[in-house]
């Protein structure tokens, strides 16, 4: 009796440890998964009830991200990022902040509008045009970011120099109309200003602070890279926004305050969204999936963990004329 209780023990233990290696985390507490998620990001709650509601809002999110994943109809994951433990409402006040102004959707000349063989693909990263991935933080200074990536990069197709420049002078030097720090602002305005102070500095010389400072003139004023001038990309057409794309990496207003945009971790976003304008990326490229779905490439500015490395493939050529998520509504770029 006694060996064959001690088998049916082991019998139960094997069945509970398969069971549980098959699972895996999602066995867990909810509890633990949000300290092991704590240890990752670093995150650290004034008090006892601060972390209850977080927890709260934490679980919440991971349970809509479970619900998207294992329904299993769309091309794209979801994921826990360092965005998991605040609401949509948290979210977009702190890290979006792109303020298009009626100059936006000018229309004037197009360099790129005659250009008919466009190749298959493109990735500028492969052409040594992109800087990594960087973090604009709780500023929402998108717009910033998304400039400062465009002139990168056609400083480096000019130059064949790849130089990382300075977020934080546009930030706090930009005074244009309608540009306001780490409360938003529009690329052109960049533009605008780069053009008129001369240049801009490089990251080293006038580092990323993520808050709004006064201008340090004597440091904007040491310039390591210009542009001539800047351009918009007719309004509304993918295939404009194509040519531009096959020539430089762009400027591109979008929707991203969409809870799939936010917790995306990979594969190509065909999600749901508006076509608010109120976060500023970068195309950087543009290809085709394996089964025929074809996706813009852009560069996004909420660090690595953010999507595929702190990029996104975005589905292209879409029924609506202004793109997924707008991305072809409010596009622009610096001409050197």
């Amino acid at each position: 009796m006694a060996h064959q209780c001690f088998v049916l023990t082991l019998m139960v233990l094997g069945v509970w440890v398969s069971g549980a290696t098959a699972h895996g985390i999602a066995d867990e507490p909810m509890s633990r998964r949000h300290e092991q998620w704590m240890a990752q990001y670093g995150r650290v709650y004034m008090d006892a009830a601060e972390k209850e509601r977080r927890f709260q809002i934490f679980r919440d999110n991971y349970e809509y991200i479970e619900s998207v994943n294992k329904a299993g109809d769309r091309k794209y994951k979801l994921g826990l990022n360092q965005f998991a433990d605040m609401t949509n409402g948290e979210f977009k006040a702190s890290h979006l902040g792109f303020k298009p102004m009626p100059m936006e959707s000018k229309t004037g000349s197009f360099q790129y509008a005659n250009l008919t063989d466009a190749p298959h693909s493109m990735d500028w990263r492969t052409r040594g045009a992109v800087t990594a991935v960087k973090n604009q933080r709780s500023c929402g200074c998108c717009w910033a970011f998304s400039s400062v990536a465009a002139i990168e990069a056609i400083t480096q197709i000019k130059t064949g120099n790849l130089v990382y420049l300075s977020e934080q002078q546009l930030v706090d030097c930009d005074a244009n109309d309608g540009n306001h720090g780490c409360h938003g602002g529009f690329m052109t305005g960049a533009f605008q200003y780069v053009i008129n102070n001369g240049g801009i500095t490089t990251e080293n010389n006038y580092p990323y602070r993520a808050n709004d400072g006064t201008c340090d003139t004597n440091r904007a004023s040491s310039s390591a890279a210009t542009i001539g001038s800047y351009e918009s990309v007719p309004a509304n057409d993918e295939s404009s926004l194509l040519q531009a794309v096959t020539n430089q990496p762009v400027s591109v207003g979008i929707d991203g305050s969409g809870q799939d945009f936010r917790h995306y971790k990979g594969g190509i976003f065909t999600g749901a969204c508006e076509t608010n304008m109120n976060h500023a990326v970068t195309a950087v490229g543009y290809g085709t999936a394996e089964d025929g779905t074809k996706y813009w490439l852009v560069k996004n500015s909420w660090g690595t963990t953010w999507g595929e490395m702190g990029y996104m493939r975005i589905q292209r050529d879409v029924a609506a004329p202004e793109g997924l998520c707008g991305i072809a509504k409010l596009a622009s770029y610096p001409t050197a």
